[in-house]
Order: structure tokens, then C-alpha cells, then sequence
């Protein structure tokens, strides 16, 4: 029983006291995960297609359950980098493969002329998304770790003079 909760502290102490290339391959990790999550819940070309041949009316190829599984996925990746690492690194190890791979997939298909000007609108836009759920699940996150006070003052987020008086 011990074992396993000594594992498991393992596993959530802060990455600022591991060895770095325990450090980088955690992220290193974390960030083919979120890429492959990215590759297996979503296609490869997001461009809308026509229901049926012939036919006007457009549908997308992106489903809603892959939508789901990729938002669970990332934000539960977010919550433990930002649990483990500092705030800023849940943006590069998280948010940035899939928006970098949805980039690259926006790019590399031919548009059409009316959608030349929409897909960067769209990109922007599911940049933000998911860049804010990113910072927001790790910043709940960050509110678990143990001695975040101390934390935050090492990182410049309160100063310590009003720590130490008692305003927080």
C-alpha cells in the first residue's frame, strides 16, 4: 500500500525537482499525447464536405464525441501539467501540438476562393479555445498543489512582503 502511494507522490511532485531529462521527457510525452489525441479524434481534412454528390448542403467530417474525447483529453493534461509544472508550460506542452497540427491541416489542403479568408478566422479561433481551457484547467489545477503560496511567491505572482504580513 505504501508502494503505490509513494508511486503516485512520484507522479505528482513538481517537475522543478526531478532530474531534466526526467522533466523533458514528461513533457515530451505529454506532448505526443495531446498530439496523438489530436490525430485520433479529429480528421485529417476539416474542410466541409457535400452530404451527398450533387447536392449543396454541406456537413462537416468532425463528430461531436471526437470533439469531446479531445477537449477531456486535453484538459486532463492541462490539470496535470499544471499541477506539476509552472503556468506557462501547459500552453507549449498541451495547447500547442494540436492548434500546430490543426494549422498544418488547414494548410496543406487546397480551399476553395471563399474559404481562402475563413480558415485562418477559424484557426485563430480554436486557438484561443483552446489555449484559455488549457490556462484555465491548469490554473485550477495549480490551486491543489501543495505549498502553492510558496509557489506563486517564487514565481513572482504575490510578493512577499504581503505575504508575510498576511495579505493574500
Amino acid at each position: 500500500m505504501t508502494e503505490k502511494l509513494l508511486r503516485s507522490r512520484k507522479l505528482l511532485r513538481p517537475l522543478r525537482t526531478c532530474s531534466w531529462p526526467e522533466r523533458w521527457l514528461t513533457r515530451l510525452l505529454g506532448a505526443a499525447v495531446a498530439a496523438a489525441a489530436y490525430g485520433l479524434c479529429l480528421p485529417w481534412d476539416l474542410r466541409n464536405r457535400a452530404e451527398t454528390p450533387g447536392s449543396i448542403t454541406e456537413t462537416t467530417p468532425v463528430t461531436g464525441p471526437g470533439v469531446a474525447v479531445l477537449a477531456v483529453v486535453l484538459l486532463a493534461l492541462a490539470a496535470y501539467f499544471g499541477h506539476r509544472d509552472a503556468l506557462a508550460w501547459p500552453l507549449l506542452v498541451v495547447a500547442a501540438p494540436p492548434v500546430t497540427l490543426m494549422y498544418i491541416s488547414f494548410r496543406t489542403h487546397p480551399e476553395t476562393p471563399d474559404a481562402a479568408v475563413a480558415w485562418p478566422l477559424a484557426w485563430a479561433l480554436f486557438t484561443l479555445v483552446i489555449s484559455a481551457g488549457v490556462l484555465v484547467a491548469a490554473s485550477v489545477a495549480r490551486r491543489f498543489t501543495f505549498g502553492a503560496e510558496r509557489d506563486r511567491a517564487a514565481e513572482g505572482w504575490v510578493f512577499r512582503a504581503h505575504q508575510s504580513e498576511g495579505c493574500h
